[in-house]
């Protein structure tokens, strides 16, 4: 057996609206890591759920004090490659655009349409092109195993479903979220995006399992979403995320398989050698330096 199929699991979790104090690791240790790409979110907690090494990184930072478009998306990617995580979990409040989606279900996202205007969405720049595959956005297995920690703990979960990342920090008017139903989106929110992608180009498996707290702004009989109701939704369902966090760490295989997402960079660099930024690739020590060198 190869040595990546030995490997251990090493599960990192971002999470988003009600998660800030934390997914209740055991043995718990707060660590601060920086990032050459900035300040991430704030410190990482590192410990386990029943074995298995979870490190969690609250998104919005202590207090949700950082507002969707200013979450350094690149620096807590990195920070958690840091760490050593071998897979990523993204906890996300989101509004539904679909009506068999109901404020407390969940969803096993499987897609991303991209709606963000103003924020760093990769690792790579001038003196370093890349360009890795993001058809199929996040990691099937780590998603299938998410839905039936959520089936196991008695919630309703839905295994797929289409996410549209908006800039915010508003939420939509009603006339847009109709036009993302007609795109076919079943989800909202403002922050799967860029986090996926650099998942992708950090080669960290990403499955991005969605709390479902509203439905938008699309029922026309309805108020529009507003922000205490997030909350009151979130604030029911934060201990059941925990546990469901928990039935997923006791049904995780005792050996992590390798995962092709694992190797995303081997055909993604496009910049010849001797034409590359040594300051980019410093930067990217982390994220690609198994295929920089």
């Amino acid at each position: 057996m190869s040595e990546a199929m030995r490997e251990t699991w090493h599960i990192g979790v971002i999470g988003g609206s009600g998660l800030a104090a934390g997914i209740g690791i055991d043995n718990a240790q707060e660590i601060e890591v920086s990032s050459p790409f900035g300040p991430p979110s704030g410190a990482v907690t590192t410990g386990t759920l029943e074995g298995v090494r979870f490190t969690f990184l609250p998104r919005h930072g202590a207090g949700h004090a950082i507002p969707p478009s200013h979450v350094n998306y690149r620096a807590n990617i990195d920070v958690l490659k840091r760490c050593g995580v071998t897979d990523v979990i993204a906890l996300s409040a989101i509004g539904s655009l679909n009506g068999d989606m109901a404020p407390g279900h969940f969803v096993a996202v499987d897609q991303f349409i991209d709606r963000t205007t103003s924020r760093e969405s990769s690792f790579f720049g001038p003196g370093l092109v890349a360009h890795v595959s993001l058809a199929d956005p996040v990691c099937p297995r780590l998603s299938a195993a998410l839905a039936q920690a959520v089936q196991a703990e008695g919630a309703t979960v839905h295994p797929r479903g289409c996410y549209i990342a908006i800039e915010g920090p508003q939420f939509s008017t009603r006339a847009e979220s109709r036009l993302y139903q007609s795109w076919g989106a079943d989800v909202i929110g403002m922050t799967a995006l860029p986090e996926a992608r650099l998942a992708r180009e950090a080669e960290l498996p990403y499955a991005l399992l969605g709390m479902v707290t509203d439905y938008d702004s699309w029922r026309e009989a309805e108020e529009g979403v507003d922000a205490a109701d997030v909350l009151r939704v979130m604030a029911r369902n934060t201990q059941l995320a925990r546990q469901v966090l928990r039935q997923f760490a006791r049904q995780l295989p005792g050996e992590r398989a390798a995962s092709p997402i694992d190797r995303a960079l081997d055909n993604a660099i496009m910049t010849a050698p001797d034409k590359r930024d040594p300051a980019l690739m410093a930067r990217l020590h982390a994220v690609a330096g198994r295929v920089l060198g």
